[in-house]
């Protein structure tokens, strides 16, 4: 009976915990600029883009699609 309380105390302070941690990050992210939004906004958007990409690629040329990505490696 002990061990079921000590766990349960455990869990309602785990969440507490990781809800205070998300309401800080809230906040902090509703201080950001203009410039910021556009950023994030700019970022989502080409990780949908290139979402779209690579399933367009499978669809068209089968589990070998991601061998036809454009090559852009900027390291080169």
């Amino acid at each position: 009976m002990v061990l079921v309380v000590i766990t349960g105390v455990a869990m309602v302070t785990l969440v507490a915990w990781a809800t205070g941690v998300l309401v800080r990050r809230e906040r902090q992210r509703l201080d950001t600029s203009a410039e910021a939004y556009q950023i994030e906004s700019a970022a989502t958007r080409g990780i949908r883009d290139a979402r779209r990409h690579a399933r367009s690629l499978h669809h068209i040329g089968g589990a070998g699609g991601i061998s036809r990505l454009p090559d852009h490696d900027p390291r080169h």
